[in-house]
């Protein structure tokens, strides 16, 4: 009989939220399965119910890992500059996930679309809010390029989520190195 090592449930909290936002992000809300992230981690179904009580509760806290996540490479990128050089390491830093690790594109797209939903739109509107703030603050520019700076990044959003980063298609090549010119 294989012995299960003992976890704590702050670290199974942990463990689930990694597996659901993989989950989560290939399927969104009502095509993800907390059978299948339960089975990931190695514990029973209502184990997940008992630590997030639902499966929407579960998919907003996926979504605040998400943002949270994506805040923090925000910071990492920027530590110790201002300005535009904060910007263009955000942008690279940005660019770079999106071509490594398509699951944060994924969960936040996914977010996006089920924002139909007053509690999850909150939850979408907060982490959002909070990035546009970080980067309001390490930057110091105004809005119209605060807000070109997001939109440069929803496009690449939506350029990844067509698997367009790296496309020979010279109109993708043309709007992704127009998102890498200043505005």
């Amino acid at each position: 009989m294989a012995v299960t090592e003992r976890k704590s449930a702050g670290e199974r909290r942990e463990q689930i939220l990694e597996a659901a936002l993989a989950e989560f992000a290939a399927h969104g809300l009502e095509g993800g399965s907390t059978e299948a992230i339960a089975k990931a981690v190695g514990i029973s179904q209502p184990y997940v119910f008992r630590l997030f009580g639902t499966k929407k509760e579960l998919f907003m806290a996926t979504i605040e890992r998400c943002m949270l996540g994506t805040l923090e490479m925000f910071r990492t990128a920027s530590a110790g500059l201002q300005g535009e050089e904060a910007l263009h390491a955000i942008g690279d830093a940005y660019v770079e996930r999106l071509a490594a690790d398509p699951t944060y594109l994924h969960s936040q797209m996914q977010a996006y679309a089920a924002s139909d939903d007053p509690q999850i739109r909150e939850v979408v509107r907060k982490g959002y809010g909070e990035l546009v703030e970080y980067v309001e603050r390490v930057s110091g520019q105004p809005p119209l390029r605060v807000s070109h700076f997001f939109a440069k990044g929803m496009l690449l959003n939506v350029m990844a989520s067509m698997d367009l980063l790296g496309a020979d298609e010279g109109w993708a090549q043309r709007l992704i190195e127009g998102c890498r010119e200043d505005v």
